[in-house]
């Protein structure tokens, strides 16, 4: 248990492993890139000539022909675009934006952070033939900042990621729009009004509940096709799908549910009923998530890569550089990103916190606004796709000068302001990175010393909930890690039941012996019982671990038969159902849900995180947001 467990618990497709695919992804795209360079430079006519490549389709007397540049441009970024639009849609259906009043800022410093670049870019380019060129200025490309600030930013919570997220998020949307207006030359309606009423369909076909995809796949290419045909660019059409997939956890009951096709199958192995539990398995995940699986690690390893590769090959040499820093586009390209953007994220922060008197401030500190400031510098993906639009011939080069150098000067900037953070003392290092926001409360209802099965000082600083099943073997596998944190004198442990009947037959039971035993004050020594014997929990087994506790047999054996305790266990199902949890092992961090990896060092470094946190708050007490209750089918 000292390295990470295999099997992990994801049911949300939580934030962090979207961050890990970029972060592992920003080292393929930064190769693309210097790919795209050394070709250029070795062979500047076979670079060129290869995406002006010309790929056709043809149906009959249909025939859709572009060159390889609009197929990666157009095309497969709109897979891109895609992936953006489902994970800003599960933050705001499963995470930090369930409460929209953290959407404000973000959303402020969004557009201020889209606006003073482009000031700055005009301001150089005024009356200038390059001024039509604005868009370049506007958008951080957020995939490969969030890869870059994982690599320059070790040791960043995921918080600060999850702010820059938010903030650029917002100019992603923007930016699509504006390429749509300005940039998308002879819009025809018909086309547009295709594409709208394609749409329309696509969102009444789910409203009616049609999960599968095939269904969805004509009527996604047919709203694409048409905004090409329209002379608008199509990418917006990945940017909307995904953000109508709503997200939500898997529902016990659909899990419940699922088990007994499964048992079916079992029973009767026939091809209808394997391709009946398939589908049935597939289906307890939200529309968001299973999009998201099959997409993100395509767009992130070959898409993104894939458009550096055919937008970011230049001819440089001493002439060229010397004409390009001449340029007012590749300036005003620059210093729209390496100061426009810093100076709007920390200039709106700061604006909006003291105007609020601290109603409306950053989820995170000073250090963390100042590096996703910083960071946001780094532009790439739209802003050549803009450039591509807005320029020909050596503007379109100064442009890619401009973008790819305020990429390289906004992550030195980025890894100084971190690295001197780190040089902080450890306290106003947490403060600088955490700030005092409020954590979401997921737990509902929080933990009553009298009512829950507490082990550890009431006054610790980190608790941690345990939901769990003494069958479930992978309770069975986080128990050492579990009793490890126990060493630690700042930390309480609960446990609440989640029995799950429907995999584990005996769980239910063994969770009424716990009780049972609770009942006599002996619930923690049963406790360690059971999950140290998970496959000998039938009703003599667990009379004689009561023997052995030296409890009153008679009295635990009558306490089973008469289901004395059933009520405890149903209150804790509950509670379950209300927090949003369907299977076990699941973990609450100081009432927030803790997602991923349960081993020893995963959970020490959140519960690590937690009680700094804890100290922060302490100084700065603030009413805690508590998460919306779980329906029956896992919805919030």
């Amino acid at each position: 248990m000292s390295g990470r467990t295999i099997w992990k618990r994801n049911p949300a497709a939580p934030l962090q492993a979207f961050l890990r695919t970029e972060s592992g992804s920003a080292g393929v795209l930064v190769a693309a890139i210097v790919a795209a360079l050394l070709w250029a430079n070795i062979d500047l006519g076979s670079y060129e000539a290869v995406w002006r490549t010309h790929l056709s389709l043809r149906l009959g007397h249909l025939e859709l022909s572009r060159d390889l540049h609009t197929w990666i441009n157009s095309g497969l970024m709109t897979l891109f675009f895609l992936v953006v639009g489902l994970e800003t849609r599960r933050e705001f259906d499963l995470g930090d934006l369930r409460d929209r009043r953290r959407f404000v800022l973000p959303a402020v410093a969004g557009v201020i952070g889209m606006l003073i670049p482009v000031l700055i870019f005009l301001l150089i380019n005024h009356a200038g033939p390059g001024a039509h060129g604005w868009g370049v200025a506007m958008s951080t490309d957020t995939a490969l900042a969030l890869g870059l600030l994982a690599l320059l930013g070790r040791g960043v919570p995921d918080q600060v990621r999850i702010f820059l997220l938010t903030v650029f998020v917002v100019d992603d949307l923007i930016a699509l729009v504006v390429i749509a207006l300005v940039y998308s030359d002879d819009i025809k309606m018909t086309p547009v009004v295709v594409a709208v009423a394609a749409f329309a369909v696509m969102l009444a076909v789910r409203a009616a509940g049609v999960r599968r995809g095939s269904a969805y796949v004509p009527v996604a290419i047919l709203m694409w096709g048409a905004l090409l045909v329209s002379g608008v660019d199509p990418v917006v059409a990945g940017l909307a799908i995904g953000l109508t997939a709503y997200a939500y956890s898997p529902g016990r009951a659909e899990l419940e549910q699922v088990s007994g096709l499964f048992r079916s199958f079992r029973e009767q192995p026939t091809p209808k009923l394997a391709r009946t539990a398939s589908i049935g398995l597939a289906n307890t995940l939200s529309p968001n998530d299973r999009l998201r699986r099959i997409y993100h690690p395509w767009s992130s390893y070959v898409i993104v890569p894939l458009f550096a590769l055919a937008n970011a090959g230049l001819s440089i040499d001493g002439p060229f550089l010397t004409q390009a820093f001449r340029s007012p586009v590749t300036w005003g390209v620059l210093l729209a990103y390496v100061v426009g953007k810093p100076l709007a994220v920390i200039g709106t922060s700061a604006g909006l916190t003291w105007m609020t008197h601290g109603r409306v401030r950053p989820a995170v500190g000073w250090a963390g606004v100042l590096g996703s400031g910083t960071i946001a510098g780094v532009s790439f993906t739209v802003s050549l796709l803009i450039a591509g639009l807005a320029f020909t011939g050596d503007q379109l080069a100064e442009a890619k000068v401009g973008v790819l150098s305020a990429a390289v000067v906004s992550s030195a900037l980025t890894w100084t302001a971190f690295r001197l953070t780190n040089t902080l003392p450890r306290d106003k290092r947490t403060r600088a990175l955490f700030g005092d926001m409020t954590e979401l409360i997921d737990l509902i209802p929080e933990v009553d010393e009298k009512q829950d099965h507490v082990r550890g000082p009431a006054d610790a600083s980190v608790t941690l909930v345990q939901y769990g099943d003494f069958q479930c073997p992978y309770c069975g596998k986080a128990e050492p890690a579990v009793r490890e944190l126990l060493g630690h004198a700042d930390l309480r442990f609960v446990w609440r039941h989640l029995p799950l009947p429907d995999v584990h037959p005996q769980a239910r039971l063994a969770a009424e012996a716990a009780e049972a035993a609770a009942a006599q004050g002996r619930f923690w020594e049963m406790h360690d019982l059971l999950l140290d014997h998970q496959d000998k929990l039938n009703i003599t087994d667990l009379i004689k671990y009561a023997g052995d506790l030296g409890l009153d047999q008679e009295r635990f054996h009558d306490d089973l038969i008469r289901h004395a305790h059933s009520d405890r266990i149903d209150r804790d199902i509950d509670s379950a159902d209300n927090s949003g949890v369907s299977g076990t092992p699941t973990f609450f961090i100081n009432g927030r849900r803790h997602y991923g990896a349960y081993d020893t060092t995963t959970l020490t470094a959140a519960v690590r995180t937690a009680r700094a946190r804890a100290r922060l708050s302490r100084e700065a007490p603030a009413t805690p947001y508590h998460a919306r209750a779980v329906d029956s089918t896992g919805r919030r």
